[in-house]
C-alpha cells in the first residue's frame, strides 16, 4: 500500500448543504418514538442541514430493541410499496436526489425498497440508492433473520450506488479477512465489485490503529481515504445510521469522496462525544444540534491508496 497522505478537506464554519444541491432523500427505516435510531437518527440531521427528508416507515417500535421490552406494528412490503405509490402519485419522485435504507428484516420488505428504488431511479435518472446493511456487529455477531446475509449480498447490495457496512457486516457480505487496513480496502473493493460505486467502512478496528481509536474507510473509483477518531468507551445506537446519512447528502453535497469523508467523521464523532459527556443513552441529537453544521472536532482524511 503506498504513503498515506493527509486530507483536510475544506473548511467551512458550517457544514449546511449548500444551494439546494440536494433537494429530497426518500428514506426506507424503522422508526421509534423514543430514542435515535433508523429514520429517527436520520429525520433530524437531516432536516438541519437543509435536506428535504421523506421518511417511509419499516416498523414503529417505542423504542429500539437493546432495551429489555419494545412494542409496536411491523409494516409489511406492501405497506411501503403503497407509500411509495402514494408519493409517486404526487409526482414529487423526480426531485428525489436519493433512496436511503437500513435494517430489512425479511424479503418482502427488501423487495419493496428495491421496487422503490427502481422507480425513483425511473423518475429521476440521476437518484442514488445508499444501501446501510445492517446484519451485525462485532461482539454481538449476525442479528437478522438467517436469510437476510444472502438476500443482502444478491439482490440489495448488486442495486446500491453506495454501501455502508460496518467493518463486520463487510466481513460477512464479502467472506473475507478484516483485521488488517489493507484487507479493509482490498474487502471493500471486492464489495465494489458486486455493484456499488462507493463502499464506506464504519467501526473499523485495525492491527496497526494507535491504540484507543477507531477508523472510518471509504473506497470508491477515485481511491481509498481513512479517518482516525478516538475511540469512545461505550457503544452508541443508531451511530451507523447516522453516518450513512451524513455521508450520502455530503458525497451528493460535494461529488468528493475524502470531503464526504471528513465531513462525516467530523460530525458523528462530535455528537458522540456530547452524547457520553452528558451521560446519555440516546443520541444528543437535539441539545447537541449546532454540532451537525459546525462540528467541534475535526479531522484528516489519509489517502490509502
Amino acid at each position: 500500500m503506498p504513503p498515506t497522505v493527509e486530507f483536510a478537506g475544506p473548511h467551512r464554519e458550517s457544514e449546511q448543504i449548500q444551494n439546494g444541491l440536494v433537494t429530497a432523500v426518500l428514506s426506507i427505516q424503522s422508526l421509534v418514538s423514543y430514542g435515535h435510531v433508523g429514520n429517527s437518527a436520520v429525520l433530524f440531521p437531516l432536516m438541519r442541514l437543509g435536506v428535504e427528508v421523506w421518511p417511509v416507515v419499516t416498523v414503529h417500535f417505542s423504542n429500539h430493541t437493546g432495551y429489555p421490552t419494545w412494542r409496536g406494528p411491523l409494516l409489511s412490503g406492501a405497506d411501503i410499496g403503497d407509500i411509495v405509490r402514494g408519493l409517486d402519485e404526487r409526482g414529487v419522485l423526480s426531485r428525489c436526489d436519493a433512496v436511503l435504507s437500513g435494517y430489512q428484516g425479511a424479503p418482502d420488505v427488501a423487495a419493496a425498497i428495491l421496487d422503490a428504488v427502481a422507480l425513483v431511479k425511473e423518475r429521476n435518472p440521476a437518484a442514488l440508492y445508499c444501501c446501510d446493511p445492517v446484519l451485525g456487529d462485532t461482539g454481538r455477531g449476525t442479528f437478522v433473520r438467517p436469510e437476510i446475509p444472502e438476500l443482502m449480498r444478491e439482490r440489495v447490495i448488486p442495486a446500491a450506488d453506495i454501501a455502508t457496512p460496518n467493518q463486520y457486516e463487510l466481513g460477512l457480505l464479502t467472506g473475507r479477512a478484516t483485521s488488517r487496513l489493507g484487507e479493509v480496502v482490498a474487502a471493500a473493493e471486492a464489495l465494489r465489485g458486486t455493484g456499488p460505486d462507493i463502499v464506506l467502512v464504519t467501526s473499523v478496528h485495525h492491527d496497526a490503529a494507535p491504540p484507543d481509536t477507531i477508523d472510518m474507510v471509504a473506497v470508491g473509483v477515485g481511491g481509498a481515504w481513512s479517518v482516525t477518531t478516538p475511540a469512545l468507551p461505550r457503544t452508541f445506537q443508531g451511530a451507523g445510521d447516522l453516518a450513512a446519512a451524513l455521508f450520502l447528502v455530503h458525497q451528493l453535497d460535494t461529488g468528493d469522496l475524502a470531503a464526504a469523508l471528513v465531513r462525516t467523521a467530523g460530525v458523528v464523532f462530535s455528537v458522540l462525544a456530547a452524547t457520553a459527556a452528558a451521560g446519555a443513552s440516546e443520541l444528543e441529537l437535539v441539545a447537541a444540534q449546532e454540532e451537525l453544521v459546525s462540528p467541534t472536532h475535526q479531522f484528516s482524511a489519509r489517502r490509502l491508496r
